[in-house]
């Protein structure tokens, strides 16, 4: 596969987003986001994002707000949570409603965020 898979990185922490290009710019084309607002931006003008990773906590829109709203759009789109808490009632259901595919822990685990990412392509 010599097309990257384009996928967009939402977190409101600038060194988060920098850590998670500088780990997968090798193997996709990554996109960032600093907000939900953004991230749907991101989303609106890359219509080749085919993954979305967002993490849990942000002001303003939490990522599971951001993929509600994400979802309804993009519905072709996988989305994953970010989350530096263990999973929440919040996240669970989430899951259940197939909203998101899988949540991960920070610090990320490259190795886990990439194989979940591989299995859905």
């Amino acid at each position: 596969m010599d097309e990257k898979v384009t996928l967009l990185y939402v977190d409101d922490e600038p060194i988060n987003l920098r850590l998670f290009d500088l780990n997968f710019k090798k193997k996709f084309n990554v996109l960032t986001a600093e907000s939900g607002a953004e991230g749907l931006e991101q989303l609106k003008g890359n219509p080749q994002i085919v993954v979305v990773i967002s993490d849990m906590k942000m002001p303003g829109m939490s990522g599971i707000d951001f993929i509600r709203l994400a979802k309804k759009d993009f519905p072709h789109v996988r989305f994953f949570i970010l989350t530096g808490f263990d999973i929440t009632e919040e996240i669970a259901d989430a899951l259940n409603e197939r909203l998101i595919h899988k949540y991960f822990r920070k610090p990320f685990n490259l190795k886990e965020i990439e194989t979940s990412i591989q299995e859905f392509l």
